[in-house]
């Protein structure tokens, strides 16, 4: 299957990421509004102060439309770690290499920024998505229940130690 990518603000990023993350978090773990909104204005704030060199998203085009995308957020960090976010494939490319090769790109562009680590927060359940972190080297290294998306889930951090 064929994919470009794109990196850096394109237009339309904001409302078609939080698009996918919601269609896919209300049909799945009805998440609402909510969590909608925290995700259009969080991603909205992190295109606001977007930094080159410390920062990234990745969106994949398929037949002229957004079906993924994924984030490093290393500018708001104190330390020298990342942040991965928003990371969502859609389900035209769900399962034909897509997430692999954003996490592919995304370690690449940590490495280079010498970032020392990378983290997430997701939760419990999401069983393809902790394959893939797994896979990539990721460990989990905290978990609690927690309702930062709205919802009360098992809240679940990993961590990739890159040094």
């Amino acid at each position: 299957m064929e994919f470009s990518t794109m990196i850096g603000y394109t237009p339309g990023i904001i409302g078609r990421v939080t698009e996918l993350h919601a269609k896919y978090y209300a049909e799945n773990w009805n998440f609402g509004h909510f969590f909608e909104g925290k995700v259009a204005s969080e991603l909205s704030d992190f295109l606001t102060n977007y930094n080159n060199s410390r920062d990234c998203i990745w969106s994949l085009v398929f037949d002229g439309s957004i079906e993924g995308s994924i984030t490093i957020d290393g500018s708001s960090e104190k330390e020298n770690n990342a942040h991965l976010r928003w990371f969502i494939i859609s389900e035209k490319l769900r399962g034909k290499g897509a997430g692999k090769f954003l996490m592919e790109q995304l370690i690449s562009f940590c490495q280079d920024a010498e970032f020392e680590s990378i983290y997430l927060w997701t939760f419990q359940g999401l069983w393809s998505a902790r394959y893939i972190y797994e896979k990539f080297g990721f460990r989990l290294t905290e978990e609690r229940p927690g309702d930062q998306w709205g919802t009360i889930v098992t809240e679940q951090r990993f961590d990739l130690i890159l040094k």
